[in-house]
């Protein structure tokens, strides 16, 4: 026996009964037909994909931030923290998707903006239940998604259930930490509001002798992933300001001045104030 490979044992299998496993793995055929653009502009393919893409990634940030919450729920910081910092790169590439439509000027957009007629990404399920894992809860936003029981329900649980930030100031409560009741006993489904007490519960985690702490470490990745989601936002921000300016959003919204108000807010709130007192 030849101790080479034979060239017939170097090449791939090529010959399969039905589809190939790369396809009934990844279902490439059907994310790949899922593109029906509704104008004749070819720029329209380039927008509608870039939004295909962003949906996958929701999907994905959902995944790992609903790791996250649950872990941090079963004091399993380990856990939680692998799921945090592998959403961090997923967060870039989220960010990056911006990339394709980014520098639009507002004559491109127009060319195929009608083909939205009411759409707008303020209706995307995934990215609404990414928001409230954030802890940007509004009852309000399972409207649109009252026509599909599915993606309503999931809605209106992601709603009642605690947010990312709830879970990880649980957390703090239970090693000690003096997180009051009037936030670990809230109404979950409401949106969460800076609490002073919370902001110097925080202040003792950061004031601990080992820098490298879990629970430093904990408050670093949830910084890390707010400053990309703020990054996201003004993303967003700009390339609808090029592309459209001041006028208004396609579903009713207020364009660039509702965008400009979601831009100015940061999520997990007393990780950025706490820094003053550090």
């Amino acid at each position: 026996m030849s101790d080479h490979p034979t060239d017939e044992a170097a090449t791939p299998n090529l010959s399969f009964d039905g589809t190939t496993p790369y396809e009934d793995y990844v279902q490439a055929s059907v994310l790949t037909h899922l593109q029906h653009p509704l104008s004749d502009d070819p720029g329209e393919l380039a927008f509608l994909v870039t939004t295909q893409v962003m949906e996958l990634w929701f999907t994905l940030l959902v995944h790992e931030w609903t790791t996250a919450t649950s872990a941090l729920r079963h004091d399993d910081l380990p856990r939680a923290m692998a799921a945090l910092r592998r959403s961090l790169p997923e967060l870039e590439s989220l960010n990056d998707s911006w990339k394709p439509v980014a520098h639009l000027t507002p004559a491109q957009f127009n060319a195929y903006r009608s083909a939205l007629g009411e759409g707008s990404g303020f209706q995307s399920a995934m990215y609404r239940r990414l928001e409230f894992l954030l802890g940007d809860k509004s009852a309000s936003m399972l409207v649109p998604h009252k026509g599909c029981p599915g993606a309503h329900a999931e809605l209106e649980k992601a709603l009642t259930e605690p947010s990312l930030y709830d879970e990880a100031l649980r957390l703090l409560a239970r090693r000690g930490y003096p997180i009051p009741a009037a936030v670990l006993d809230r109404d979950p489904s409401l949106k969460y509001e800076p609490h002073p007490e919370v902001e110097a519960a925080w202040q003792r985690v950061y004031a601990d002798d080992d820098q490298d702490s879990e629970l430093i470490q904990l408050g670093e990745v949830l910084t890390d992933v707010a400053e990309l989601v703020w990054r996201w936002r003004n993303d967003h921000l700009v390339a609808t300001r090029r592309a459209m300016g001041a006028k208004a959003g396609t579903g009713g919204s207020a364009g660039v001045a509702w965008l400009e108000k979601r831009a100015a807010k940061n999520v997990f709130p007393e990780l950025w104030t706490v820094r003053s007192h550090v």
